[in-house]
């Protein structure tokens, strides 16, 4: 086992979240940080015909270049020494590899609700069953809900208070 924290990550506000965990974590461990953005292009997902847009959006080296500018701007609000690692690859499968010889698999968790997490699958949940390490889930964020207004009103006494 190697003294390297592996947290992955795609933008996402828990996936940010997690990020900042991870390198907290790794200053009390004295460990190294490895952020991983696992990206792939689903053709799958295409159905029938394909426009010029679609086609051009699908262009494996812009996504690749458009992955790692998105990376380096995670890593940039890190706030902390992490090497970044781009991997071509479905994420869950690239998270369960990388967590080999990890001390540590730090994943975030979007809480999309059972019906997604059943359709397509929860990268955070195969990863607690797959990884080779254990495994840290940060929820996302719950968002803070707005504070109702204060009513002063005045306070009134019957007279004096013996």
């Amino acid at each position: 086992m190697d003294d390297r924290i592996v947290v992955g990550v795609d933008g996402s506000p828990s996936s940010r979240t997690a990020l900042r965990w991870a390198v907290e974590e790794a200053k009390l461990r004295g460990a190294v940080v490895e952020a991983v953005l696992a990206w792939h292009v689903d053709y799958s997902m295409v159905i029938g015909a394909m426009s010029a847009a679609v086609a051009a959006g699908m262009d494996q080296e812009r996504l690749r270049q458009d992955n790692k500018a998105l990376l380096d701007g995670i890593l940039g609000e890190a706030g902390g020494d992490v090497r970044a690692v781009l991997a071509e690859g479905d994420a869950r499968d690239v998270l369960v590899r990388a967590s080999r010889d990890a001390a540590l698999l730090v994943v975030g968790s979007r809480g999309a609700g059972p019906i997604r997490e059943v359709l397509l699958g929860s990268v955070s949940s195969y990863c607690v069953h797959h990884a080779h390490c254990p495994v840290v889930v940060i929820r996302e964020p719950e968002p803070e809900a707005p504070s109702a207004p204060v009513e002063h009103k005045p306070v009134i006494t019957p007279g004096p208070l013996l």
